[in-house]
């Protein structure tokens, strides 16, 4: 039987007023249910949120130090189930063993790192321009804030979320992606254990409809903050608009990485290969379009090739390169791109095929796909696919790489590749994106960095981790005080 899990509200387990839940699959297996989950409404969404608004103020009275000692003990905890939860995630999402194993270590660093920086919660001295005067400001926590998560990294977005929300003194109520809710469940078994109060943190599952938009818009809910779809995002964000609460969407991205003729070739097509197929392409940040100079176009697009064909492709506990798609929806929207790019007229040099049989069985593999001769105004070179296909552009100098570059409607991360320092600080200086790397993969970002986008990759509102989160998570009181 599969392990039921339940919804955690007031610090108790609790089944979905529903009475039904819903079933999460094993990717690489569809006939494996990897858990059976409450399918919630409404009902269960307010009794979690009037404990977290019993909860908060005397959540926010506790000591920074004391509540960095919650989030450090719950890190250790995790810490000390790190094998474990590596596999679920892997059964649960579909990642690669190494995959799932970086993203579990990523959420223990990131319950450690604000753990240490309650202790850093406070505000400034100002000088005064009267005389016997103390000018200051103070962090107060918004109060109550609603966490929605994506499923595509199911254990690091509600960490890097939970963590700053409960260290400035939040209280919160989360509701995880249903296609991989499991890894959230792990955070608040963490949490419970290392003895956060009753209410603190709360999680709901179910479906977005059900869930996430009674959670969004309830009236004593004081901010939001959302991962996802451009399409969702932006109606949470008009949605929390009028009411007037804070709010952050990071959404979707079509992210570009430059490759100049000074490049060194078979780096450039790792850096691409890493950046489009790890994670089988299903981040925000992968690299979907690669804007390649015509000096070194054909020997770029022969050395994507040779990369493309050399990823191996199997069930994630296998510790391949490239494990399956999270769904059977996603799988079936990665290959209607794959087919319409055909459609278009870019030449499919390679993959794009769904893999069955043998160790594949019915999982949702599919393979990594390249494709040539793409004009950027091609629908496989403007919209956000979130699977393993790359589309490489032929451009003929700098000037128009940037242009072709910035030409679309998402700024979530990018990237160039050469020796030229002149090019390299010009690409910084002009991409219209929130993160610019050089001589990198697109994906990937350090825990204590700020994390957005530009464009229709957010709102472009407050930034994620690192101070930023903090940021997003309290309000800023200026305080005059005479004597």
């Amino acid at each position: 039987m599969p392990t039921v899990y339940k919804n955690y509200v007031d610090g108790e387990w609790t089944t979905s007023e529903t009475g039904e839940t819903f079933d999460v699959r094993n990717p690489a297996e569809p006939s494996s249910i990897t858990g059976r989950f409450q399918a919630s409404a409404a009902g269960d969404v307010e009794g979690a949120i009037d404990a977290a608004v019993d909860a908060q103020e005397t959540w926010a009275d506790t000591p920074g130090p004391d509540r960095g000692d919650v989030l450090k003990r719950a890190s250790e905890l995790l810490e000390e189930r790190k094998e474990s939860v590596t596999e679920t995630l892997v059964r649960e999402e579909g990642k690669t063993r190494a995959e799932a194993a970086g993203e579990v270590q990523r959420a223990i660093d990131i319950f450690a790192y604000y753990a240490q920086k309650c202790l850093d919660l406070g505000g400034i001295s100002k000088s005064a321009s009267g005389r016997n005067t103390e000018l200051y400001t103070k962090r107060e926590p918004l109060g109550t804030v609603a966490l929605i998560t994506p499923w595509n990294y199911p254990i690091a977005i509600p960490a890097w979320k939970l963590a700053p929300a409960l260290a400035a003194g939040n209280t919160a109520v989360i509701k995880p992606a249903s296609a991989a809710p499991g890894m959230t469940a792990v955070l608040l078994e963490c949490l419970d254990e290392a003895g956060l109060p009753d209410g603190v943190a709360n999680m709901v599952t179910g479906s977005g409809g059900d869930v996430g938009t009674p959670l969004a818009e309830h009236d004593d809910v004081d901010g939001v903050s959302f991962t996802g779809s451009t399409a969702v995002g932006t109606s949470v964000a008009q949605s929390a608009a009028d009411d007037l609460k804070r709010v952050q969407c990071e959404m979707g991205g079509k992210n570009p990485t430059v490759v100049m003729p000074s490049a060194d070739v078979d780096e450039a097509a790792e850096i691409l290969g890493v950046g489009a197929f790890g994670t089988t392409g299903q981040s925000c940040t992968a690299a979907s379009r690669a804007i390649v100079h015509e000096d070194i176009y054909d020997e770029f697009v022969d050395a994507m090739v040779e990369y493309a064909n050399d990823v191996a492709i199997g069930p994630g506990l296998d510790d391949p390169d490239m494990g399956p798609h999270v769904s059977e929806s996603e799988l079936e929207s990665t290959l209607e791109y794959v087919e319409l790019g055909r459609e278009e007229g870019a030449t499919l040099e390679t993959g794009g095929e769904r893999l069955t049989g043998n160790e594949y069985g019915d999982g949702y593999y599919v393979e990594p796909a390249v494709f040539s001769g793409v004009d950027n105004d091609m629908r496989i070179a403007q919209e956000e696919i979130f699977g393993p296909v790359l589309s490489v552009i032929e451009v003929s100098d700098f000037e128009e790489a940037l242009t072709v570059a910035n030409d679309v409607d998402y700024g979530l991360s990018s990237s160039i590749v050469t020796q030229d320092l002149t090019e390299a600080d010009e690409f910084v200086d002009q991409i219209e994106a929130g993160v610019a790397k050089v001589n990198e993969k697109t994906t990937g970002l350090e825990l204590h960095v700020p994390f957005g986008g530009y464009k229709n990759s957010s709102t472009n509102t407050y930034r994620e981790q690192g101070d930023a989160g903090l940021d997003f998570f309290t309000s800023t009181k200026t305080v005059y005080r005479n004597y």
